[in-house]
């Protein structure tokens, strides 16, 4: 009986991470959760309660994804590369894991009420941005400071795109595509637009 539940409760749960990733909070239905979990909505009360109770849950899956993530990235010498690599990492998560995007959607929508993900990765950015300054990797004049604020606003950037598409039209092809434009981007971050002066 209790494996039973188990799976239940799973079921709503990927069903409101849908729902919200989709609709945001005021959109989302418990009735088409129900629907999308094959249950009742007796079931989804006697789990959760409440709209706000599965959000909170939703929300503490997407936190927990994401520390799951930062925590599997393999440590490199060069901190730009890990930080290259963490950018990367937090798009493709912010498409592929629908805790992730329901998170991000719930975050929008209730601000205050739901704690940002940027309290998960964004210690780690600037974590490694204060290793590449100790090592005298950045350029001379690039605060830690003005490197932070710049590689926040790229990984929100790169999460926002790279998570547009949820709807199984993402493909191979897609995902090589914007490897490439973030080899790009990412060449752009770290040589800076001017020439160098003569």
């Amino acid at each position: 009986m209790q494996e039973r539940a188990a799976r239940t409760r799973q079921a709503v749960l990927e069903a409101a991470a849908d729902e919200f990733a989709e609709r945001g909070y005021e959109g989302a239905s418990l009735q088409r959760m129900v629907w999308r979990a094959a249950t009742s909505i007796g079931a989804l009360t006697f789990h959760f309660g409440t709209k706000t109770a599965l959000a909170e849950e939703v929300s503490a899956g997407g936190h927990a994804r994401f520390e799951r993530c930062l925590g599997e990235l393999a440590p490199a010498p060069d901190p730009l590369r890990e930080l290259r690599t963490l950018i990367g990492a937090l798009a493709r998560l912010a498409h592929e894991d629908t805790f992730v995007r329901a998170t991000r959607r719930l975050e929008a929508d209730r601000p205050g009420e739901v704690p940002p993900l940027t309290e998960v990765w964004l210690p780690v950015l600037r974590g490694l941005l204060d290793r590449a300054h100790e090592g005298q990797r950045l350029r001379p004049g690039v605060s830690p400071e003005d490197a932070v604020a710049l590689l926040a606003h790229i990984a929100e950037g790169a999460m926002a795109v790279h998570g547009a598409t949820r709807d199984g039209a993402w493909d191979a092809t897609r995902d090589a595509a914007w490897d490439s434009v973030w080899d790009s981007v990412w060449n752009v971050v770290l040589h800076g637009l001017a020439a160098e002066p003569a």
